[in-house]
């Protein structure tokens, strides 16, 4: 029963918000959907030692990646997180950087940089295979950088997958009200 497995989900959310152990955590194939991301990114907020996430193969939407990257701007712990955002599982790679990630498409997307933590000027991501969904996730980071001022997320001109499209752009245009920084901004062939 769905509302049943959201209220599992959301009572094993409470837990892991005040666990102090648990480094990996793999909730691969749950049916996890926007409510219950939004359940994770809550727990992702406080908790300080989870520093891996394996989240594929989910129904994870629009409403759930925001509250992901949301809790991505605050959490310190996460380094690894696995999640198909939008992109078929088998195109999608674990990345263990030493940083924190969140991958789309196979690429990893540099959250640290798009935050501004680890300040850099310019990030390509040009032909990356982002979706609605990353651009939604980047929204997010890129908001508060107040160093970043080039960011291209280019879409690939040959392939009709892999695009930002109107949503992921949505977010972006929101992120762009509070963004002080930002010069500098490619979204073609992206659907917008």
């Amino acid at each position: 029963d769905h509302g049943r497995n959201q209220d599992g989900l959301r009572l094993f959310c409470i837990g892991l918000q005040k666990n102090t152990t648990l480094t990996d955590l793999c909730l691969r194939n749950n049916g996890i959907g926007d409510e219950g991301a939004q359940h994770i990114g809550e727990a992702l907020k406080s908790n300080t030692v989870l520093t891996t996430l394996n989240l594929r193969d989910n129904k994870i939407g629009p409403e759930g990646a925001k509250s992901i990257g949301d809790a991505l701007k605050i959490s310190k712990a996460l380094t690894t997180l696995m999640c198909a955002l939008g992109s078929p599982p088998s195109q999608v790679q674990m990345c263990s950087l030493s940083c924190h990630c969140l991958l789309c498409s196979g690429h990893a997307l540099p959250i640290l940089e798009l935050k501004g933590v680890s300040p850099v000027e310019t990030i390509e991501l040009q032909g990356k295979g982002l979706t609605h969904l990353s651009g939604i996730v980047i929204a997010t980071c890129i908001s508060d950088n107040l160093v970043l001022k080039s960011l291209n997320l280019g879409g690939h001109p040959i392939r009709d997958e892999g695009k930002i499209g109107a949503e992921g752009a949505m977010h972006i245009a929101e992120a762009l009200k509070i963004n002080k920084a930002l010069t500098d901004l490619n979204l073609q062939e992206n659907a917008i």
